[in-house]
């Protein structure tokens, strides 16, 4: 078997044999999801690698049930719901083992009329902010650490309860505990192998503080590969989990207990490959780390909608919890929003505010606008936070709903001269779906305290 990823000869060859015969052409859709086609794979040889698929550009404008809903001005029933363009990403072939005969690679979002790139798909919006920093002479590096719960009922099974009652795969707190998580160890073991060998570098696996919560940690890497590599091992781990009879979720809140985080870590470096973060400066920050975190802190609030997009993200910002609401900076201090890590090369800041249902495109994407704004203005560093954040009076704290940060995200105009008007004005429009549905729902929690008390 050959290495990871593939090269294009390397699969044709291993069509030829018979090895690979189904090959998978995916785009990342708004919620972060894959979607695309499975294809014969000598079709795809013959066929798509030259000349690339369509898709309906209704993919990135549905809500999360795929329905079709207005406000979105490049797709809708009066433009007729056309399709755009499909462009295989032949760098990021690889094999996906957990689907014997299977290989799959990304797409990238072009017009039809060959007007250009899809501006608001996911991967163009992360590529423009890193072409943005390429213009400093700086490159983006990211890892995102996704936490999820794991239940040892199917997804089926899931679904026909409603989501309730079901039985998570650890009866107690297993954070860091090897008894706990040798009782999931054999799907933990095989999501981290086959992710191996689909071309991912997964570095360890620990339990975490919900029941049968966990986390799989990738290597650091290239701010668009570390994107590609989340979506590929989100949508893994659900394959993987649902072959074992079993079913797991990223979503920020699940339960009452504590929520999935996705923590980002994140650095930029000069044109040698080496840290423009490390100096002289606080904390051993350069001149271009202090602005870096500056333009981070004075954008989050502003760029929150790429950091937690759904109703559900801002119910996992409890106080005095791991999901910081102040917006401080500090080293090795989680309760500040942006945590100082690492040393030397490999010193880093981390994130901690978005959840494991952000899409990472758009979240790093958010961080490189961040940085910009500090470098390009010259921000000063505030002090660091060496206490508990939580109690700092003067700290600015994380929007406490989605609708607080759509309020942001319209009238903001870092975002505006970040993304520009059309990425605003879609994933506002996302946001005002998100709303107006969960408006009009009538949950649980109303039917339990009004059914028969009111």
């Amino acid at each position: 078997m050959s290495t990871v990823p593939l090269t294009l000869e390397e699969l044709r060859v291993a069509v030829a044999s018979g090895e690979i015969d189904t090959v998978v052409l995916a785009l990342v859709d708004m919620q972060g999801r894959l979607q695309g086609k499975r294809f014969h794979a000598p079709f795809f040889l013959d066929q798509v690698v030259a000349n690339g698929s369509e898709g309906c550009n209704y993919l990135l404008a549905v809500d999360v049930d795929m329905n079709t809903v207005d406000g979105y001005a490049m797709s809708s029933w009066e433009r007729g719901y056309g399709d755009f363009a499909m462009v295989p990403d032949l760098t990021t072939l690889r094999r996906t083992p957990w689907q014997p005969g299977s290989a799959l690679l990304l797409a990238d979002l072009r017009w039809l009329d060959d007007t250009g790139p899809v501006v608001a798909s996911p991967r163009q919006i992360l590529r423009r902010q890193l072409d943005r920093l390429a213009g400093h002479g700086l490159t983006a590096y990211a890892g995102t650490e996704l936490e999820f719960v794991l239940f040892r009922d199917s997804y089926e099974d899931a679904w026909r309860r409603g989501y309730r009652e079901l039985t998570p795969a650890n009866q107690y707190n297993v954070d860091y505990s090897l008894l706990g998580t040798a009782r999931v160890e054999p799907l933990l073991r095989r999501i981290r192998t086959e992710m191996a060998a689909a071309g991912l570098t997964p570095e360890s696996a620990k339990g975490e503080c919900n029941l049968g919560q966990h986390e799989i940690a990738f290597r650091y890497d290239e701010a668009v590969r570390c994107a590609d590599h989340h979506v590929i091992y989100k949508n893994g781990a659900k394959e993987i989990a649902a072959q074992e009879g079993m079913s797991i979720t990223f979503m920020a809140k699940p339960n009452a207990r504590e929520g999935n985080s996705c923590h980002i870590h994140f650095s930029l470096r000069d044109s040698d490959g080496r840290s423009a973060m490390l100096g002289d400066g606080p904390a051993h920050l350069s001149v271009t780390g202090q602005r870096v975190l500056a333009g981070l802190l004075d954008t989050m609030r502003e760029l929150s909608l790429f950091f937690a997009p759904n109703i559900n993200s801002y119910k996992r910002y409890q106080p005095d919890s791991f999901a910081p609401t102040a917006l401080r900076w500090g080293t090795d201090n989680r309760t500040c929003a942006l945590r100082l890590v690492g040393h030397g090369q490999g010193m880093r800041v981390e994130n901690r505010v978005p959840g494991a249902d952000v899409n990472p495109y758009l979240a790093i994407a958010a961080l490189v606008a961040g940085a910009l704004h500090g470098i390009e203005r010259e921000l000063e560093l505030p002090a660091e936070c060496t206490g508990n954040a939580y109690d700092d009076p003067d700290a600015e704290r994380v929007p406490g709903t989605l609708r607080d940060a759509l309020g942001l995200w319209k009238s903001s105009e870092v975002a505006r001269a970040a993304f520009g008007d059309e990425v605003v004005a879609h994933y506002a429009n996302q946001a005002a779906v998100e709303l107006a549905a969960f408006d009009a729902a009538v949950t649980d929690w109303e039917l339990i305290r009004g059914f028969e008390r009111l």
